[in-house]
Parts: structure tokens; C-alpha cells; sequence
């Protein structure tokens, strides 16, 4: 009796890998066969084995092809529409966007140009353009805020680059999600700190708590910008582009001594193996290690710290414009989203259930 095979794409717990889970009923020779596939794993939470998702892996089982995704998109994009990629990164540029910014729409507008093949994309419509987020919800499945993003990008190119006014009067927008932020205990922060045994990752992510910085700002932070007698710590065109000041923790001012004199960093306070600004990414995979020494089970990123500094603070008793100046928000309504996850007297209510 044949074995049935059911393959499902997914993302493997919080680590940001799109992965390929292979389900079937418990049958020791295929056990036996699937183990023999290269970097197979098992998952617990499944209860099915997976491998990364390959071009590889798509091929062996038969399912459709992985449409590119970041910039892998870039070298699929037909001739006849580079020149407009082009253009819509330089009126990016020459609006003096931030790199990330100018990064993130360049990808999600490349997304409409790889659909288009050799169809231009100054011939599209609103009409067209309508049915094509259609299909980037109904298809595609994009959550809200990726689908925002590639509503930005786009609207963008159409009423920036080409002048359209008000193009996208007829395309609605989805409602996004109102999601608060991911936080951590103070028990498992400590427990993050106590695992980091290695001094520059232990003060990185103490600081990255410790003065709420956005990953971005810990490895853009320079030696110049800290200000041990004043105990204040200079962040320079934060998200924004606005400068602000924070507080530097009495209790990390031993431990950074101690850095310095093992690092002896130059520049920035955070270098790389070579010298030069740490990476982000190099910066989140030592979040992530922590995260699972500690064995925490949270899907949440290093920007998790920071929600984490902003909850801490209100809990304390911090005023909420204080903590608007620290984090260095715009909007107040940005930090009153700290309001609802640390109110403590909602936390002491207790459920009738508790006094049955």
C-alpha cells in the first residue's frame, strides 16, 4: 500500500527559516529513508520531519517553484522594466530615504515587476493595478503590513516617479492588525545575560535592554557618542532621522571598561572581526543564540529588548512622555501601545474561575 506524503511550506519556530515539513503516517522505512535527505531535522511542535526550503527540495517533491523573495527578485526582472527599477531608486535616493527604506520598497516594488515579464509597467491601470494586490492577498497570502509596504512601493513609483496624482484614489487599503508588542520577563532577561558569557555580546545585548535601542542604533553607536561623566549616551539620526539622547546604566559602566580593554575597539563600539561597524544580522543571531541557551520559548527578535526596556520602564512607574523621548517616538500613540501591555493593575485582576 502506497505511503501518502503530505509536504507543507512553513517557518521553523521564530528563526526566520522557510522551511519544507514532510507528514506521513509512522512507518519505520520511510523514517528510515527521510533521514537519509541532506540537513533534514525533526520538529517537536509538527511532529514531522523538515528540510529547508530549496530550489533543491521543490524540485525533488514536486512542488511548484519558489517565486524569488529580498533582492533575488532583482535579476529576474525583464529588460524592458530595469530602467523604471532604475529611476525608482534614484527619486528614493534623491529623497534622501534611509537605506532600509529605500531597500524595502526597491523589493517590494521589483515583487510587481518580476510578475509583469515584458509588460511595462507605465501601461498599467488602477484597474490593473487593483487586480494585481488582489492577487498579492488571495494568492500570494501576504500578511497586512508586507501588503502596505508593497502598496507604498508601488504608489510610490506611480505618484513620485511618474506624477500620477492620486493614482491610487480607488485602491482601498487593508486594516492592519493592532498588534502589541512581544515582551520578555525581567526573569528571562536575566537569564539571557547569565547564558551570554561572551563579554561583547553580553554588553551588546545589556545595552540593547538597557537603553531601548533599535538593533540599527546598537551597531551604528560610536565610542565618540558616549558620555561616561555625564552618563549620557548620544544616538545620531536614529529612525527618522532624529537625534536624541539616552540614559547609560550606572550598573554596565565596569563591564564596558572591561570590554574596552579585551576589544579595544576604534570606531564604533560594536566592530566587526575585521574592524568596521557590526553587522545587524550578526547582531540578532546573538539574540537568537541567547534566546535558545536560555531555552526560552518566544518567537521573538532582538527588537523584543527594546519592547521589553519601554514595558520595564512603565511598569516602574516612568512617565509616558519620558519614555516617548527615550525611545525617541514621534508619535506619543507609538509608546501608549507600552500602556496596554504593562498596565499591573489589569495583570492583578484575578478570574471568578480563581474563586470558584
Amino acid at each position: 500500500m502506497a505511503i501518502k506524503i503530505k509536504y507543507e511550506l512553513g517557518n521553523h519556530k521564530g528563526k526566520g527559516k522557510e522551511v519544507i515539513f514532510i507528514h506521513f503516517e509512522r512507518n519505520l522505512e520511510m523514517n528510515q529513508r527521510i533521514r537519509k535527505l541532506a540537513g533534514v531535522k525533526w520538529s517537536n511542535t509538527k511532529k514531522a520531519w523538515y528540510v529547508l526550503d530549496s530550489a533543491f527540495y521543490r524540485d525533488k517533491f514536486k512542488l511548484s517553484p519558489k517565486n524569488p523573495i529580498g533582492k533575488e527578485v532583482l535579476s529576474h526582472i525583464d529588460s524592458v522594466n530595469q530602467p523604471a527599477l532604475l529611476k525608482f531608486v534614484e527619486t528614493l535616493q534623491l529623497r534622501a530615504y534611509s537605506h532600509s527604506t529605500i531597500t524595502t520598497y526597491r523589493n517590494e516594488f521589483a515583487q510587481l515587476l518580476y510578475i509583469l515579464k515584458d509588460k511595462h509597467v507605465d501601461e498599467l491601470d488602477a484597474t490593473k493595478l487593483r487586480s494585481y494586490f488582489l492577487y498579492c492577498i488571495n494568492s500570494l497570502k501576504l500578511s497586512e503590513n508586507t501588503l502596505h509596504s508593497r502598496i507604498n512601493a508601488v504608489k510610490f513609483y506611480f505618484e513620485q516617479v511618474l506624477m500620477r496624482e492620486k493614482f491610487f484614489f480607488e485602491i482601498p487599503r487593508p486594516k492592519k492588525p493592532s498588534i502589541l508588542p512581544k515582551v520578555i520577563s525581567t526573569k528571562d532577561i536575566k537569564k539571557l545575560f547569565e547564558v551570554t558569557t561572551n563579554i561583547k555580546h553580553n554588553t551588546m545585548l545589556k545595552l540593547c535592554y538597557g537603553m531601548g535601542l533599535r538593533v540599527s542604533e546598537i551597531v551604528a553607536l560610536k565610542i565618540k557618542d558616549i558620555d561616561s561623566e555625564q552618563m549620557q549616551v548620544f544616538i545620531e539620526r536614529g529612525k527618522g532621522k532624529n537625534d536624541r539622547y539616552v540614559n547609560l546604566p550606572e550598573s554596565i559602566l565596569l563591564q564596558m571598561r572591561e570590554y574596552f580593554k579585551e576589544y579595544k575597539p576604534k570606531i564604533y563600539l560594536f566592530e566587526g572581526q575585521y574592524g568596521g561597524m557590526y553587522s545587524v544580522r550578526s547582531a540578532q543571531q546573538v539574540f537568537n543564540d541567547a534566546l535558545e541557551k536560555a531555552n526560552i520559548n518566544k518567537t521573538i527578535g532582538i527588537h523584543g529588548l527594546r519592547h521589553s526596556y519601554a514595558t520595564h520602564l512603565m511598569e516602574s512607574g516612568t512617565d509616558v512622555m519620558f519614555v516617548q523621548k527615550l525611545l525617541g517616538h514621534r508619535d506619543i500613540k507609538t509608546t501608549l501601545r507600552y500602556v496596554h501591555v504593562s498596565k499591573k493593575e489589569v495583570k492583578n485582576i484575578k478570574s471568578p474561575l480563581d474563586s470558584l
